[in-house]
């Protein structure tokens, strides 16, 4: 096997693995409201920050199609269509948008971090988190408004505001995890 194959096979396997990831982690939630506090997003971030914008999009994408399929792997271990078709189901889909935004900044945030200019690095993989998360704010609410039949600032309170301190944290977090987790498996040749 080529060095070149390798690579590629073990980029695969590692989106395999984050998409599992998303599928055993991803239920666990907290009711909060219509919208419950999930690893999910944390999980998201994880896979970008590791994989690069394509393949976190589609570790991501996986992981929606299971569910769709019927796994319970979406929160609450619910499964099929109703949770992604639903009235919460625009921030299910948000996490694609989430994935390529979030994906291509922290693409163009490693040569800063390769340079060792840390700071400036976690501060534009932080934003492209805050504005991933922001599409998928915006995609989940208008999905939310439209087919709960609330205005925009009810969908707000019920399904934005709570959850914004958490993913403050899960943004920090991930990054914190990511970059000694990318050194490790870049070391071990699986990640280029």
């Amino acid at each position: 096997m080529t060095e070149q194959t390798r690579g590629r096979a073990y980029r695969l396997a590692a989106c395999g693995v984050m998409t599992a990831l998303l599928c055993v982690l991803a239920p666990f939630a907290i009711p909060i409201g219509p919208v419950p506090v999930t690893l999910a997003t944390l999980l998201v971030y994880l896979s970008v920050e590791l994989l690069g914008w394509k393949l976190g999009a589609a570790a991501v994408a996986a992981y929606l199609l299971i569910g769709l399929a019927g796994a319970p792997v979406f929160s609450g271990y619910q499964g099929g269509p109703g949770p992604l078709f639903g009235p919460t189901g625009g921030y299910l889909a948000g996490y694609v948008p989430l994935a390529l935004i979030a994906g291509w900044v922290a693409e163009a945030a490693r040569p800063l971090e390769s340079r060792g200019e840390t700071a400036p690095a976690f501060a534009l993989r932080y934003g492209g988190m805050a504005l991933g998360t922001a599409a998928l704010y915006a995609l989940g609410t208008a999905w939310y408004c439209v087919l709960s039949g609330n205005p925009l600032p009810v969908a707000l309170g019920f399904c934005v505001t709570p959850f914004l301190p958490f993913d403050l944290v899960k943004m920090a977090l991930a990054i914190a995890v990511a970059a000694p987790v990318r050194r490790r498996l870049q070391q071990a040749r699986i990640l280029p």
